[in-house]
């Protein structure tokens, strides 16, 4: 893992999204359930501008985005929509604040990333960014710019923390593959190189220089190798969608250091195996791998799947609290 080599993530954490729309309620389970890694919770359930594509939006520096019928289109000045996103983020760092004083460890911001970005914001035209490959870099260089002020400002905020910085890409494996679709709907986008897709994200991983970078998608066949080429120190997935093709990606992942972070705990109302079944998977993916059971520990954190943002307030606090449990079967019995 390079210059992160000595970074000590926690064992469990969040993905990013909560229910609700009370920041400090958030804040407050976020932090008393990851007292060694907690995150920055987003609620989308507030609105236009606290949804993933909202809140990154409003963190590009020259660049805007309204709100249109047909999703986040990007515009000539700052608007209502971008201010409102703002202001959401605004308290979202108010309420984490608040109950981080005095900590000293890895937290966790989230953004979405520079393809999945380019895949839902809109042109003018109406056709999405990545339509156009001049506004895919504008896009990519506007993003890391917004990026190192929101990293600074978390800095400011809470200086004892060792910041991760989590990059969201759900579309990554659709704008490989060509299947993000033409706003008629009947056509699908052209494939981005993959080379070209590697060196954006390399340069957006790169703002962060200071510190690990984790790339979530919760999408099927996790390109690994790429992102891993790309600068990131963790690969964040839903580990229900791997398959035994994974297998190669992910062995070579661990032996080079990329750290895992395996969503294993449902993300909706459902009834929670005990925390030693959670973990079942990982420990036979480990033996079918070969892998030392011994760096499970250094190797995995756990996290829910995506779609916390669903659940009820009561399941998410328990889904997190059964996270930590989880972590800790692993450690104590890799085997």
């Amino acid at each position: 893992m390079s210059e992160n080599s000595e970074f000590r993530f926690g064992a469990a954490t969040g993905v990013g999204s909560m229910p609700g729309e009370d920041a400090r309620e958030a804040a407050k389970t976020v932090t008393g359930s990851f007292e060694d890694f907690p995150f920055l919770p987003e609620l989308p359930a507030r609105g236009p501008g606290a949804d993933m594509i909202g809140r990154t939006a409003g963190m590009l520096v020259d660049l805007y985005a309204r709100v249109e019928p047909s999703g986040w289109r990007i515009s000539d000045r700052p608007g209502r929509d971008s201010r409102r996103a703002r202001s959401w983020l605004g308290e979202d760092l108010d309420a984490l604040e608040e109950f981080t004083q005095d900590y000293e460890g890895p937290l966790k911001v989230q953004a979405v990333g520079p393809w999945t970005l380019a895949a839902a914001l809109e042109l003018r035209n109406g056709e999405v960014a990545l339509s156009d490959a001049g506004a895919c870099r504008d896009l990519a260089g506007s993003l890391g710019e917004g990026l190192r002020l929101h990293l600074d400002e978390v800095r400011r905020r809470i200086p004892g923390a060792r910041i991760v910085l989590q990059l969201d890409e759900p579309s990554l494996t659709s704008v490989l593959r060509g299947q993000v679709r033409t706003a008629s709907g009947y056509r699908t986008h052209r494939a981005v190189d993959r080379q070209v897709v590697e060196a954006a994200l390399r340069d957006v991983v790169g703002v962060h220089a200071d510190g690990p970078v984790v790339v979530h998608s919760c999408a099927p066949d996790v390109p690994f190798a790429l992102l891993r080429r790309a600068g990131a120190a963790a690969v964040s997935f839903d580990f229900s969608l791997l398959t035994e093709r994974d297998d190669d990606a992910i062995g070579e992942a661990v032996e080079g250091g990329t750290r895992l972070f395996a969503g294993v705990v449902a993300s909706t109302d459902a009834p929670l195996s005990d925390p030693a079944g959670s973990v079942r998977g990982v420990r036979t993916l480990w033996r079918r791998l070969g892998l030392n059971p011994g760096l499970l520990a250094e190797a995995v954190t756990l996290t829910p799947t995506c779609g916390l943002a669903g659940a009820s307030p009561d399941f998410a606090r328990k889904a997190l609290a059964h996270c930590v449990r989880a972590a800790r079967s692993l450690a104590d019995n890799p085997e």
